[in-house]
């Protein structure tokens, strides 16, 4: 798909996508609301993965933001809107959720690799987000936080992908005192891979989105759906399934050209398969 050009508002779409060669990027174009996760954003981002997953020509996708957060969240004043419904609001915010968490597993799941480029602010569901991505790049004025706490709303979706990328007792100071905590702070963590100049987070997301798309398409995928499985898995089931990961990965045919080449001391040419 060719690049979508729109000016952010109500009218735009609510994600815009472009392409460069096998490095799809998704943008959340929803500025003036800090790009809050509404019902809206939430099936606008789920429609655009699951188009992106099907796509065997890219091989790796970039999460990025207009504006300057990365994600405050779920949408505050949507929510409380429906404080007024017959079941005070039980039924949407079942829903709401429900669907927050199919996106966040749809993440997960995506055959290729995800990058979150951030920019600014991702707290709450933004850091959900965040923390869902296979790699985080954040300028250094960035800051991310679950800070639901000091509304009366304990964080916890978040802190389900929080507390699987960082330390439990890191992940509970998060979610127990609701501070921001800047892009170097959340990189000792282990919730940011990289910290870069204002400014410069997509580049480099792009610029890494790059470097992996350059590999084999079919080692991506069978990497990143082994990794996430065998990492739930006791040790020694997670060394079942990592063997039988790597035997599906020798039989494909840019295994036996990867080697073939190193061998041969000459750049590989992939078929993705």
């Amino acid at each position: 798909m060719s690049a979508t050009h729109a000016q952010p508002g109500d009218n735009a779409p609510p994600v815009l996508r472009r392409d460069e060669g096998a490095v799809a990027t998704l943008t959340l174009n929803r500025p003036h609301s800090r790009n809050s996760l509404s019902r809206d954003m939430l099936a606008a981002l789920q429609a655009a993965l699951d188009e992106v997953g099907r796509e065997e020509g890219i091989r790796c996708v970039v999460l990025a933001a207009e504006g300057p957060a990365f994600s405050a969240g779920h949408d505050l004043k949507e929510l409380t809107a429906h404080r007024g419904d017959p079941d005070g609001g039980r039924g949407f915010f079942a829903e709401c959720f429900a669907e927050c968490s199919r996106l966040m597993q749809s993440v997960v799941g995506l055959p290729q690799p995800v990058i979150a480029a951030v920019e600014g602010i991702a707290t709450a569901a933004g850091c959900q987000l965040a923390a869902s991505c296979d790699l985080v790049v954040a300028s250094e004025t960035a800051k991310f936080g679950t800070s639901g706490i000091n509304a009366g709303l304990f964080c916890s979706t978040p802190g389900v992908a929080v507390g699987r990328v960082v330390p439990r007792k890191a992940a509970m100071e998060l979610l127990l005192l609701g501070d921001l905590v800047p892009a170097a702070e959340a990189q000792r963590m282990g919730l940011v891979n990289r910290v870069v100049p204002a400014g410069q987070a997509l580049p480099e997301a792009v610029a890494l989105a790059r470097r992996v798309a350059g590999h084999s398409g079919v080692a991506l995928r069978l990497g990143k759906r082994g990794f996430n499985t065998q990492m739930g898995l006791p040790l020694d089931r997670a060394y079942e399934e990592a063997s039988a990961v790597m035997v599906e990965n020798l039989l494909a045919e840019d295994a036996a050209e990867g080697i073939s080449a190193f061998l041969g001391k000459r750049r590989p040419e992939w078929r993705h398969r």
